[in-house]
């Protein structure tokens, strides 16, 4: 008790009264400026700042109007195959020829002018009314350009928006060595795409199935920028780009730009 009544004393002693009261050390005061000037900052960049960000899926390269599968119009055995893969046909020109059960001869042919990108009917075999006999790319000239079709998740579609840029990294070309192509946004589509829809699309059933196992998405249409200055006659990230031109139905993933949002929108309902 003695030692506290001594503390006080002391504290209620006058001649204590006449000292500065110290609020806070020089260094507690420099620490809350900086903190309060890096809140403001922060608070200006969350309302004027812009955040950028992507949305990557799977690509294929494409001419714009696609492919489409041509089915036998009757069943019975394939005598002759008069097509080639590669080759670019006229409408209504015969692909395959087919001896049915009763003797007769019925040609296959060709829906639209396109290019052969495969035949799955060989001399000998049996096939069936409306088998798939051959995938026809819908090109009728050689210089029609090639474009890339992205197959983006429905919930991204919406925020892509017009003329947005994209890198495609092609399966086929070493990224490390040559870079990515180039491209932007021609068309974003309105609806979502069954398998069926992107089969029919790409003439390939099995890029149908892959492109949706996660669910349906949106196709959108990709121009490549073109250049004068590489092999391939196409923007890359590289100078130079690959020593080859590229073909339709290759393979890429496509990396595109969202629009830009303000941090502030996050915390938005």
């Amino acid at each position: 008790m003695q030692f506290r009544q001594q503390a006080l004393a002391k504290l209620q002693s006058p001649e204590e009264l006449d000292l500065p009261v110290r609020f806070a050390r020089p260094q507690g005061w420099l620490a809350l400026s900086v903190t309060v000037v890096v809140m403001a900052a922060a608070s200006v960049w969350a309302v004027t700042g812009t955040v950028a960000s992507t949305v990557s899926a799977p690509a294929v390269l494409t001419h714009g109007e696609g492919s489409y599968i041509l089915q036998s119009p009757v069943a019975g055995q394939v005598t002759e195959v008069v097509a080639q893969e590669g080759e670019r046909l006229p409408a209504n020109a015969p692909v395959l020829k087919v001896r049915t059960a009763q003797g007769a001869t019925t040609v296959v042919r060709t829906v639209a002018a396109g290019r052969v990108t495969a035949l799955a009917a060989t001399i000998g075999a049996i096939i069936s009314t409306g088998a798939n006999v051959a995938a026809v790319e819908k090109v009728a000239h050689a210089d029609d350009p090639l474009y890339a079709t992205v197959y983006v998740p429905a919930e991204s579609a919406a925020t892509i928006p017009a003329n947005a840029a994209v890198d495609l990294t092609v399966q086929s070309v070493p990224t490390q060595q040559y870079g990515v192509l180039r491209g932007h946004v021609k068309a974003v589509g309105r609806s979502v795409q069954t398998p069926q829809q992107i089969s029919s699309f790409l003439g390939d059933s099995q890029l149908g199935e892959q492109f949706t196992k996660k669910g349906r998405p949106v196709a959108v249409l990709v121009r490549l920028d073109r250049s004068a200055a590489t092999k391939s006659g196409l923007k890359w990230s590289s100078a130079d780009g690959p020593p080859f031109a590229l073909t339709s139905m290759t393979v890429a993933t496509g990396s595109i730009r969202l629009a830009d949002q303000r941090p502030v929108d996050w915390l938005l309902p």
